[in-house]
């Protein structure tokens, strides 16, 4: 069984203490206790590893005897999550930062049914960075996903421009996402539309011969973990 991983920014020191919210997480709903071995990390690649020497309520020292450094992986996975109603949005989070994407853009869809305003946005971001982090610690990440704010069409129109791999999957596509070549480097950049599907407008300002998962049709929280899954057995997970 693997290490319990918290976040901690600042891994310098022989002794380091976890407290704050991360620390009464471990103390009072983990209930880690002195003897127990642990993983901190800053979620920007680097770890360090001890037992837990005290405990409170307020949370846990940890004296370090393992520490290392994990490389950024490649290809990149960025995934394009258009918006989507209630739970779905939390469940879509979760499973990408699961299967390991990398960053996880919310878009704001032509068919998102997202009204915006700043208060709303702000307190969407909010949910979704909150949802990445702590899927990130479960599933015992070094390096945590990314989710930048909600972008718009244009903005993802820039993202796709700029990818190694381009990946727009739509249900009426001819080709599938099986036949496509996955680079060893470089930003995978993949776009899931919303229940409503992308409008022929979005197609049209992605310049990308969009593809096909398969002959059923996923709903947008699940399409993309299943695409994921699919490019990364063919690169970083063979």
């Amino acid at each position: 069984m693997g290490l319990a991983v918290f976040y901690l920014p600042e891994l310098a020191g022989s002794e380091l203490v976890l407290d704050g919210a991360e620390g009464r997480h471990a103390a009072v709903v983990r209930r880690i206790t002195p003897g127990e071995r642990i993983r901190l990390t800053d979620g920007r690649g680097s770890y360090a590893d001890g037992a837990v020497t005290a405990a409170s309520k307020t949370g846990v020292t940890v004296a370090v005897d393992n520490r290392g450094t994990v490389p950024p992986v490649q290809p990149r996975l960025v995934v394009v999550q258009a918006l989507p109603k209630g739970e779905r949005a939390e469940l879509a989070v979760e499973m990408l930062t699961e299967v390991g994407a990398d960053v996880i853009v919310p878009w704001n869809a032509e068919r998102s049914q997202f009204r915006s305003n700043p208060e709303r946005s702000a307190k969407t971001l909010a949910k979704w960075q909150a949802w990445a982090f702590e899927a990130s610690k479960q599933s015992r990440r070094s390096w945590f996903a990314e989710v930048p704010p909600i972008a718009t069409t244009a903005e993802v129109a820039r993202l796709v421009a700029g990818a190694a791999l381009p990946v727009v999957l739509h249900e009426e596509a001819k080709n599938p996402l099986a036949g496509l070549d996955v680079p060893e480097t470089g930003d995978i950049v993949m776009v899931i539309g919303p229940e409503g599907g992308i409008s022929p407008a979005e197609l049209a300002a992605f310049e990308v011969e969009p593809v096909r998962l398969g002959d059923t049709v996923l709903r947008t929280s699940t399409a993309g973990v299943a695409a994921a899954s699919a490019l990364l057995a063919r690169s970083r997970w063979s």
